[in-house]
């Protein structure tokens, strides 16, 4: 662990725990640590309004995340958050991606999650950057089924965050980057 991943880790306790994700079959520990883009498997999103609120999603299972999702082939990360942000959110991104952290994922499992995807280490990585809600999310068929898109100011998107997002959410604050 670096000295800035023992500083965060400090305020962050259970973001940084290192753990067992069972659905992904593989172990789960937090950096800050810049790392390949071409590691990256999956992308979530801290995505300020123009009014400083923070887009968070809520899907039909009553889930609230962050929205974000996994590469397709051959996409960038630009390309990517772009768009998990329409499919998601209905949200278009109209600042730069600003890669702040990522859980480092070590697969337990014989094959990568999809053949184009990196295995066994891949990262799932956060970001901000600005967007702007400007329709419906466009829910594709294999992704998560979004039923509200809500912009809140950031302590209150944290409240509502499930799993790690809320204490991604937090760490993208200290680090001000919202």
């Amino acid at each position: 662990m670096t000295a800035d991943d023992s500083r965060w880790a400090a305020l962050f306790p259970d973001l940084f725990a290192t753990r067992y994700e069972s659905y992904a079959d593989c172990s789960l520990s937090f950096t800050t640590q810049t790392f390949p883009d071409e590691l990256v498997a999956r992308l979530h999103l801290v995505a300020r309004t123009p009014y400083g609120a923070v887009i968070v999603c809520r899907s039909i299972q009553n889930w609230t995340f962050l929205p974000g999702g996994t590469r397709e082939q051959n996409e960038s990360l630009p390309g990517l958050a772009s768009r998990e942000l329409m499919e998601e959110a209905g949200a278009r991104m109209t600042g730069d991606l600003r890669i702040f952290g990522a859980h480092v994922a070590d697969s337990v499992s014989g094959a990568p999650y999809r053949p184009h995807l990196p295995h066994p280490r891949a990262y799932w990585a956060y970001a901000a950057t600005d967007a702007e809600l400007v329709q419906p999310p466009t829910n594709p068929h294999d992704g998560e089924h979004v039923v509200e898109v809500l912009a809140l100011p950031a302590t209150e998107a944290a409240d509502r965050l499930e799993y790690q997002h809320a204490d991604v959410l937090r760490l993208a604050q200290a680090m001000q980057l919202i």
